[in-house]
């Protein structure tokens, strides 16, 4: 099933979106359907196995109602963040073998874990403002985990049954400011630096997150092209090794680190940094494509 957030009546709506009517409109379905409440995101990521279950059922109904008025035109749609709130945005660094390299870095022993925070969601084709106090921003194409269960000490082996599924995200990276200091929160928590969408995929769809072709296109460009095949640590045990040290919580993102072909792997003096007008293309199997476009204030 995927899932989106679009804007109505100043807010943020649940869609699911199916391939020949359309996206669904979750709130109109509810109320045609009586359903005893409207499901939303935070509902689902709440109780996953009843959330999607209730979905399943009103996507079913409104494929059997006449003239299937219940179905919205995509592309007419301002979407949201495919996750809006979030509780924490966990992320990995040096996590594809082939980037550790280009780094010039060794392959961590762990995973090295890092935050960014909710200002710096973004919705795909939102606009995406590059921080006047930065000169060298980057693109990281990643898969992202969204969490759908509470998980504490779990081990690998269960790790995907507390998942509710997979995203599109862009770890966006102002490299002067990252490495300004050894911790690296600034040069990644700007806002909008965390563009998500443009849908959620429940895992259902994505029976093996760890081998699906990952790719990030500048201005049509191919930049990054690589498999998470190349993971160093794959996703169960990255939910699991998160868990041990923090709670993960309905809502949660994790961003799984990015492949080679970032523009701080080009030799200096040659890194193709991000500028005005510069469009971003993330695509990751089976979950679409994530654009957005970069703007100079």
């Amino acid at each position: 099933m995927k899932l989106i957030t679009y804007q109505s009546a100043d807010r943020l709506q649940l869609g699911v979106v199916d391939e020949e009517l359309g996206v669904l409109d979750v709130a109109s379905a509810s109320k045609e359907f009586n359903a005893e409440t409207t499901p939303t995101l935070d509902t689902v990521c709440a109780d996953m196995g009843h959330g999607v279950a209730v979905l399943t059922d009103l996507l079913d109904k409104a494929k059997q109602a006449p003239g299937k008025s219940l179905f919205l035109d995509e592309s007419t749609l301002v979407l949201g963040p495919s996750v809006p709130r979030t509780g924490k945005i966990i992320c990995v660094g040096l996590n594809y073998r082939r980037h550790a390299i280009e780094s010039n870095l060794p392959l961590p022993e762990v995973p090295l874990l890092f935050s960014k925070y909710q200002n710096s969601l973004a919705a795909h084709n939102e606009e995406i403002l590059l921080p006047t106090n930065s000169s060298e921003c980057d693109y990281e194409a990643e898969l992202a985990i969204v969490i759908g269960k509470q998980a504490k000490c779990i081990d690998k082996e269960s790790a995907k049954d507390y998942v509710l599924g997979y995203t599109n995200a862009n770890d966006l990276s102002a490299r002067d400011l990252q490495f300004r200091t050894s911790q690296w929160l600034l040069g990644k928590s700007c806002d909008g630096f965390c563009p998500v969408g443009p849908y959620l995929v429940t895992k259902d769809e994505v029976p093996n997150p760890d081998n699906l072709y990952i790719r990030c296109y500048v201005n049509g460009e191919l930049r990054q092209n690589s498999n998470t095949s190349d993971l160093v640590f794959p996703c169960d045990e990255i939910i699991s090794f998160a868990s041990h040290y923090m709670t993960l919580e309905p809502g949660d993102i994790i961003l799984t680190g990015t492949p080679e072909g970032v523009a701080m792997g080009y030799p200096k003096g040659q890194r193709p940094w991000l500028h005005d007008g510069d469009e971003v293309v993330v695509e990751v199997e089976k979950l679409g494509r994530l654009v957005n476009r970069m703007k100079r204030v």
